[in-house]
């Protein structure tokens, strides 16, 4: 699922989140490690799910702040930038003094939006973008959409880290915010286990 706080390009519409709020990308991750693991997720199942068991075990949960390009970032562009072990700012921070960034400069990427700078015609700012990463064996119906709406209102702060574990643990869809739409959701990546 990816997240983008500005207006969206005719070529990214339907294609991200746009999400106008300012995101708090450590909270959003530590949000994320409290739903890793082995749980009953009734919290993140819509009422038309037919799963006989709301128990999943969800391997990993992710939220990395990428450099925006045209496409969704390869599973080899994720784990590169997301295995770092600088801190938790550290990518944050490449994204804006390190990485390429196609035609436009970092300048315009580090640059304040509201700071008036003439970018010149047919240039535009760079996008902050958000991944999240949701790998499991299996889903519940929306449950993965409904996982990104509370990480996102943790990262808003309409939520607080502390909220996520009472939603998981009320075992019912209505304690969950509302669910992220399914715009920026991409399967990623399949893995058959073959005899």
């Amino acid at each position: 699922m990816m997240f983008k706080p500005e207006l969206l390009s005719i070529f990214e519409k339907d294609r991200a989140w746009h999400v106008s709020e300012e995101l708090d990308l450590v909270a959003m991750q530590e949000a994320c490690k409290v739903l890793v693991g082995h749980h009953d997720f009734s919290s993140f199942r819509a009422s038309g799910c037919h799963s006989k068991s709301p128990f999943r075990t969800l391997e990993e949960l992710s939220v990395l702040e990428m450099v925006s390009t045209p496409h969704f970032p390869s599973f080899t562009e994720r784990e590169q930038n997301g295995s770092n072990e600088e801190g938790p700012h550290s990518f944050c921070n490449k994204c804006k003094t390190g990485l390429p960034t196609g035609s436009i400069s970092n300048d315009i990427i580090a640059g304040d939006s509201n700071s008036g700078t003439d970018l010149g015609f047919g240039i535009r700012r760079r996008h902050r973008c958000h991944v999240i990463t949701a790998r499991a064996r299996s889903f519940l119906y929306h449950q993965v959409r409904l996982l990104v709406g509370v990480i996102k209102s943790v990262g808003t702060g309409d939520l607080k880290v502390s909220d996520v574990e009472r939603i998981l643990n009320a075992r019912s869809v209505t304690a969950a915010s509302p669910m992220a739409p399914a715009r920026g959701l991409y399967l990623g990546h399949v893995k058959y286990e073959l005899p």
